[in-house]
């Protein structure tokens, strides 16, 4: 009885345990909202809101009246004007285990961007991608205006 009682007790443990590993780490949050904005995530709409996280992979929609601002773990610094998409495709910042990555991809509408501490580190690890161009940044600020045909 006790074999069965310590095996059953184990694989709790072991269940328990992968669950916290599993649970995801926000790359960053919304700080500013205006108007209509939705983050897509695993095929789900979630509303925006200033402190709600954002994921890796998750992908920002405002609307025609919509405007955004997210401030990543990095200090990275995003904003989208109205009618615009960009999803954050990878985001990784543990500098002390040398794994440090930026990828956005600029959907469509108009963005700024302004350079965390990822682009100070590690520029190679930073990309910003829109449907015509990839930008390597080497720690700055621009503006983008991505637009679909």
């Amino acid at each position: 009885m006790r074999v069965r009682n310590w095996v059953g007790a184990s694989a709790l443990v072991l269940v328990w345990t992968e669950a916290v590993a599993q649970e995801r780490v926000p790359a960053g949050h919304i700080k500013i909202v205006n108007g209509s904005v939705t983050i897509l995530r695993a095929g789900t709409t979630v509303p925006a809101q200033p402190g709600v996280a954002v994921f890796e992979t998750d992908a920002i929609r405002t609307g025609a009246d919509g405007r955004v601002g997210i401030t990543l773990q990095d200090d990275t610094r995003i904003s989208l004007g109205p009618t615009s998409e960009m999803k954050l495709d990878r985001f990784n910042y543990a500098p002390a285990e040398g794994r440090l990555a930026v990828v956005l991809k600029f959907v469509r509408g108009i963005a700024a961007y302004v350079s965390g501490r990822i682009a100070t580190l590690s520029p190679d690890a930073v990309r910003l991608e829109t449907p015509a161009a990839i930008v390597g940044v080497r720690g700055t600020t621009l503006a983008i205006r991505a637009d679909v045909k």
